[in-house]
């Protein structure tokens, strides 16, 4: 959705005349959903690319209930709930589920938080369709037994009540967030990872950055409010634009140092107030302010801002910002970048999914 134009690449389909003639409508529409949010047309970040290629690996609506998808190639480590031995079944969806059978309850810890599926006839040999059913020590930091090529197994992550909540550290914050962080002059706000099973390797992505002691480079920089457009609940108002403004914050989470490995496009739900999404295939990402039907499934959603931290988002929308265009759409760009850390969360409140 909106790069900023520096180099060839934003004027690669002019030179296709004959296909644009043949689908304008559907060029006219992708091209704004294109432009709103990516800020480099360059090889370095595709987004044009990463969408049409990756099209077919995004899901429709999506959602935790519906999701069941691991990593292939992984094999996580831990204590055995379910020994895959005498455990198996025809696909790594079916495994899943029976994970997430044992960590379905409201009360208590969740039983299995992993699982591990060998589904490659071939590789797996008599392991064919072993699934465990394993508890991790640390669901933030698995236990990683093998990766790559040379790895038969498929594994996922699975994240109950009160788990999977990280902190998205920046330098502004309301005082009634509880954070129990090493930087006090620091306030987070809270995005809930409960796509574990829809966006597998944006969540593994965001756990490593958990790890990491700094995070140069990654900040916000870009900003827009509501506007006219949407109310305080994220509603879109009667007649009125789709932007611009168009109701969201936007950053980078690439470390330096630290290469970004694209992410495969995953579960692309419809974007609400609170949605965190990739652009294209990141490391670009933003925070809708607002219900965003009209962006159909265009994104691969990996979180879920707290409704209750919203606030903290709609600051940094807030703060002064100078115009810019980006493939002819009007963006807002902030003066001063806001930077960003991924951070473990403490904290387990009520009802917290």
């Amino acid at each position: 959705m909106g790069r900023r134009p520096i180099d060839p690449e934003s004027s690669r389909f002019p030179s296709l005349p004959i296909l644009l003639a043949g689908f304008f409508s559907f060029a006219a529409v992708y091209t704004i959903l294109s432009v709103v949010l990516n800020p480099n047309n360059s090889p370095a970040a595709p987004f044009h690319g990463s969408a049409a290629t990756l099209q077919s690996q995004g899901d429709g609506e999506g959602g935790d209930g519906g999701c069941c998808r691991g990593i292939e190639k992984l094999e996580l480590w831990g204590q055995a709930v379910k020994w895959g031995s005498e455990f198996k079944f025809n696909s790594s969806r079916e495994c899943c589920q029976a994970c997430k059978t044992l960590c379905s309850g409201n009360q208590g810890p969740c039983l299995c938080d992993s699982w591990v599926f060998c589904g490659d006839k071939e590789a797996c040999g008599p392991k064919f369709g072993e699934c465990w059913l394993k508890k991790q020590k640390d669901v933030l930091d698995p236990d990683r037994q093998g990766a790559g090529e040379t790895t038969m197994w498929t594994s996922g992550l699975v994240f109950g009540r009160g788990e999977g909540i990280v902190g998205l550290e920046t330098e502004y914050g309301t005082l009634h967030i509880k954070v129990s962080l090493p930087l006090s002059s620091f306030h987070s706000f809270l995005a809930s990872l409960i796509w574990s099973n829809c966006a597998p390797r944006s969540v593994a992505y965001i756990l490593e950055l958990l790890t990491l002691r700094h995070c140069a480079g990654c900040q916000f920089y870009r900003a827009e409010g509501r506007g006219d457009s949407w109310d305080s609940e994220g509603n879109h108002i009667a007649n009125a634009a789709f932007g611009p403004p168009f109701a969201l914050v936007q950053g980078v989470v690439e470390a330096q140092g630290t290469p970004f490995k694209r992410v495969e496009k995953e579960a692309c739900p419809t974007v609400r107030r609170g949605s965190v999404a990739w652009v294209g295939s990141g490391p670009e990402f933003f925070i809708s302010l607002a219900h965003h039907p009209e962006w159909k499934h265009e994104y691969t959603v990996f979180g879920s801002v707290m409704p209750e931290d919203m606030g903290i988002a709609e600051k940094i929308a807030q703060l002064p910002t100078k115009p810019d265009v980006w493939n002819g759409i009007n963006v807002s760009v902030l003066q001063k970048p806001v930077p960003l850390m991924f951070r473990r969360s403490q904290i387990k409140r009520q009802g917290d999914l």
